[in-house]
């Protein structure tokens, strides 16, 4: 068994509702942590939302209604929104939380006692989008916030900033000693680039711009800003105190990885980290930074009115479960690059996949075991001794381990798939069906098990993208509900099992298959 595994994703704002790009974040957290579930017992996963800000008091206000309802409404939908998407937290932090609050004040006292947070009049230009100061060197040669294309306000403040400058050269070594503290690698150079003009961060607001925040702790006319609110969280949330940190704390931290986005990659990889540096607490192990996703090849957008929440999407094709719009999104993009949606592309690929490749290699190999031999796994050997489906099948198990050390989670879910596709090419050239017909049944029953014990392999390597087929996959092979790693060894289904015929069904039907929905779906 692996140590503890800490895996944090980005809280989300919630001015809004839950949308697809949310979903697929959580979506890939939830398949690492799953995974690294398979491998430790002391594997956790921290979301959450992120509360307070100029945006919820302003959208607030436009709706009549006070901040904090605002949060509490939008809170629940994306909770809402993870539950039905399976996402297997094990804590979501609000930073509206008391306990968050006291902490980050702890935190910015601290900061300030290290001499490393001062109070400035300070000219910038401000986008709200992004809730940031922003760098005239950052914007588009029209003057535009890169990310939301608005021309960012002339402000004029003062305001507490943090001397993040002081951390530059530290970062940058670190950065360099650590070659695989970013992933994925290519976004190395971006961040230390962006380190070379670093300039000290505001990290407080007067009262009079951001009323909805923490105040900064002894002057009432001050709001502790995003950077030192938001990012703490993955500290607070597990119970950091200056002076009296928790067991769990001391058990968890430091992360193994922060999942975000590259839209917010400077933030973790310079703020976040150069923040800790001055608490003197370890930096996460990795931050790795997903792409996007486009909606049929078009970023979202309101105005383009193509946002979809991930609710339409199950709804829409009628799924029972999330499991065919996990699989989909979880191996929706390579490392870091953007992944699309579309629904043409989601139904060809997951009919393609679950349904075609192993969903009917399963079903039709286990209406051959009960033509043949009445349901009875019979095999000559369970040994995985010259057995060509054995060796590749500990292979794959061993490649998907790499991959998810390397965050590479698409690619896992690739070669399960190309597991599967060997698996399929075995029963052809093996010809069981064959092998019946000719009375030849000691080979047709080794047959049988080798592509059956596959296929309890495939469920056990798949069950992080798709938990619901998985256990349908054991459920049917009459096999314990055992996902573990341990569990991942060659002759785990017994000589003598039996299989029942009234528990044989389709594990996903095609998503154009009448009976997939009780109507014909186009």
């Amino acid at each position: 068994m692996q140590e503890k595994f800490y895996l944090t994703t980005a809280i989300d704002y919630v001015n809004g509702a839950p949308h697809i790009g949310h979903a697929y974040e959580k979506i890939l957290s939830d398949v690492i942590i799953r995974h690294k579930r398979q491998l430790t017992d002391k594997a956790f996963m921290l979301t959450g939302t992120d509360e307070h800000g100029i945006k919820i008091q302003k959208t607030a206000a436009s709706f009549g209604i006070t901040p904090k309802e605002l949060c509490d409404q939008n809170f629940n939908q994306f909770n809402s929104a993870w539950k039905e998407l399976e996402i297997s937290y094990d804590k979501i932090i609000r930073t509206t939380d008391e306990q968050h609050k006291k902490t980050v004040k702890q935190i910015f006292k601290k900061l300030l006692e290290n001499g490393d947070i001062y109070k400035h009049k300070y000219t910038g230009l401000y986008c709200s989008g992004c809730e940031s100061f922003l760098n005239p060197k950052d914007l588009t040669p029209d003057g535009l916030c890169p990310n939301h294309l608005k021309k960012p306000e002339e402000i004029t403040e003062e305001n507490y900033f943090f001397r993040l400058s002081k951390y530059k050269d530290k970062l940058a070594q670190y950065i360099k000693s650590h070659p695989d503290f970013i992933i994925p690698s290519f976004r190395v150079n971006e961040i230390l680039n962006q380190l070379e003009n670093i300039e000290d961060i505001s990290v407080s607001r007067t009262k009079a711009s951001v009323r909805w925040a923490i105040e900064v702790p002894e002057d009432e006319e001050q709001s502790i800003y995003v950077w030192i609110d938001a990012l703490s969280n993955y500290i607070t949330a597990i119970g950091y105190d200056i002076e009296n940190p928790s067991e769990q704390f001391k058990e968890l931290w430091p992360a193994n990885v922060h999942v975000i986005g590259k839209d917010i990659i400077k933030f973790h990889s310079i703020y976040w980290t150069a923040i800790l540096m001055s608490l003197g607490l370890p930096l996460p192990e990795h931050i790795f930074a997903h792409g996007w996703i486009t909606i049929d090849q078009s970023k979202m957008s309101k105005s383009l009115g193509n946002v979809i929440a991930p609710h339409d999407v199950l709804q829409g094709f009628n799924l029972e479960h999330p499991d065919a719009f996990r699989y989909y999104m979880a191996s929706a993009a390579l490392i870091g690059r953007d992944g699309n949606y579309s629904d043409e592309d989601f139904k060809e690929k997951v009919n393609a996949d679950l349904a075609n490749n192993i969903g009917n290699l399963l079903n039709r190999t286990l209406n051959m075991l009960v033509k043949y031999f009445n349901g009875e796994i019979k095999p000559e050997s369970i040994t995985s001794k010259d057995c060509k489906i054995a060796i590749m099948a500990e292979n794959t198990k061993q490649q998907i381990i790499e991959a998810f050390n390397k965050y590479e989670i698409a690619e896992a879910a690739n070669l399960i798939v190309s597991f599967s596709d060997s698996v399929n090419k075995y029963v052809t050239e093996n010809a069981p069906w064959t092998l019946a017909k000719e009375g030849k049944m000691h080979e047709c029953a080794q047959v049988l098990y080798n592509i059956l014990e596959a296929m309890r392999h495939i469920a056990i390597m798949l069950s992080p993208y798709c938990p619901n087929i998985a256990a349908d996959i054991l459920v049917q092979l009459n096999e314990k509900q055992d996902f573990s790693y341990s569990n991942l060894y060659w002759g785990g289904i017994k000589s003598g099992q039996i299989t029942q015929k009234d528990k044989i069904k389709p594990v996903f039907l095609r998503l154009d298959s009448e009976f997939a929905t009780g109507k014909k779906k186009g």
